[in-house]
């Protein structure tokens, strides 16, 4: 790799040289132990005489600014960096936009691996351990023989045919999805494919509503378009449709898994809620981002199958499925907005990673997805099963569970006043992670109570998680 020096003219070549090298060591940008060309390869890349690039570095060694090693090379010297005083945000003819974005909460964030706690029940997380590994090492290596074989193009940004079509397939056998393949659209995740819908249909002081409580990092991304988001209330049978207010152009919805709190969207519900979204003209965000996993009951049809008018946009991640870093997502788009959605895709990031989505594709194609979700299913039903009894018996006296019927989270609300934020944090002293419930309201009044994530913990930790936390609340009580 070439040295990165510029030589103007033929003139004061030695000094021009100089002033670089001290420069790049002050700044850091040449870091303390960096070793420099051999003056006979950086004189043939600048094109001055080798005498001109040993002077310098003949000065620069007198000045304690390198090190020469007989028979190894010429190196950078540790020294203090330059310390340049950088512009603020607040300096910033944008500094009104920074500031916002500086503010906005960071809720939901997953913690660092280094920071992590022996037992979590931190919500959204899968295990690694029942991942198959074999079987996508397999995929990925038939993506790579994918991509060999390719003209080295940039891809479609909806995504490639073979995911489209194994998607297609996919939600169609499991969740009674309505679509072919020219209605999906590859994301980079769940969050995207809202951010992308958003984009297309919202503008400063457009009304979004959502139910409250409900994903914070959804109504923050609509808050983050300038568009006003307005929170419905919701109740045993999901958000109250007759709440939804006039004038509102999306309304984001979780009825099959209701977030955070778990209830269902019941039938009637739903279709209120068709009827009112085609009375305003709005678009639904159907996000169906874990009900793959189901426990009790008949399973409920997806909005997207009830819709008879294309006013659904139906929304699902591998995230849950598969694992968070995947960052795969998809949406199921009316044909509305299907063209727009592809060219906001195609201007923000041209296309998601053709390796996952080759892999992905060949992971799906071959069966692969469901029989890990069937060997997923088993173990979370293991734990939310362990979490019920433990609530029901010797936790009842502080918590009742909220009934839920799907997903690999559950609420559970309080039965008594208590310093929960006290709780939380004496529970992680004793490396027990929960979470409140209060950062899921908007404007609603908060019912106290937790959120507890399965899928990331293992069974045979749930009873000494939910021990510590038992003696927590005694001591505290």
């Amino acid at each position: 790799m070439e040295l990165h020096v510029v030589i103007n003219g033929r003139k004061d070549l030695l000094g021009q040289l100089y002033r670089q090298l001290r420069s790049a060591i002050e700044s850091g940008r040449l870091a303390a132990g960096t070793q420099l060309p051999p003056s006979r390869l950086l004189a043939e890349q600048l094109g001055v005489s080798r005498k001109t690039v040993s002077d310098t570095y003949a000065q620069l060694t007198y000045e304690n600014f390198l090190t020469g090693v007989i028979g190894k090379g010429t190196y950078v010297n540790a020294r203090p960096a330059m310390i340049v005083r950088k512009q603020s945000h607040r300096e910033l003819a944008g500094a009104d936009v920074v500031e916002a974005w500086r503010n906005m909460p960071d809720l939901l964030r997953h913690p660092n691996p280094e920071s992590a706690l022996r037992y979590d029940f931190i919500g959204g997380a899968t295990g690694k351990g029942q991942f198959p590994l074999d079987d996508w090492r397999r995929c990925t290596a038939h993506a790579l023989r994918q991509i060999a074989n390719a003209k080295g193009f940039y891809s479609q940004p909806e995504g490639l045919p073979a995911l489209r079509n194994a998607i297609a397939r996919h939600i169609a056998f499991s969740r009674g999805v309505n679509c072919q393949d020219a209605d999906v659209v590859v994301c980079n995740g769940a969050q995207q494919a809202l951010d992308l819908i958003s984009r297309v249909l919202t503008r400063p002081g457009s009304l979004v509503a959502m139910e409250d409580p409900g994903y914070p990092p959804a109504r923050l991304l609509f808050g983050s378009h300038g568009a006003t988001v307005a929170g419905v209330p919701v109740d045993e049978q999901g958000m109250r449709v007759d709440l939804i207010p006039d004038g509102t152009r999306l309304i984001y919805v979780t009825p099959s898994h209701q977030f955070p709190l778990g209830m269902p969207m019941s039938q009637p519900r739903r279709e209120a809620l068709l009827a009112r979204a085609y009375e305003l003209g709005a678009i639904i965000i159907e996000d169906d981002y874990d009900s793959e996993f189901r426990y009790e009951g008949r399973p409920t049809d997806s909005l997207q199958s009830m819709d008879e008018r294309g006013i659904v946009a139906y929304v699902g991640t591998f995230s849950k499925t598969l694992l968070p870093e995947l960052r795969l997502g998809y949406a199921i788009l009316p044909p509305a907005i299907l063209e727009a959605v592809i060219l906001a895709k195609r201007l923000t990031d041209q296309h998601t990673s053709t390796l996952p989505q080759w892999a992905l594709a060949k992971f799906i194609a071959e069966g692969c997805l469901l029989k890990h979700i069937r060997r997923c299913h088993a173990l979370y039903a293991a734990r939310r099963e362990r979490i019920l009894a433990r609530m029901g018996d010797d936790l009842s006296p502080w918590f009742e569970a909220v009934p839920t019927t799907a997903g690999f989270h559950m609420a559970v609300l309080c039965k008594v006043p208590m310093d929960l934020a006290l709780i939380i944090e004496l529970a992680k002293k004793a490396e027990v992670g929960i979470y409140s419930l209060d950062g899921f309201f908007h404007v609603e009044t908060v019912r106290p109570g937790l959120i507890l994530g399965f899928g990331g913990i293992e069974l045979l930790d749930i009873d000494i998680a939910l021990d510590r936390l038992r003696d927590i609340l005694r001591q505290v009580a």
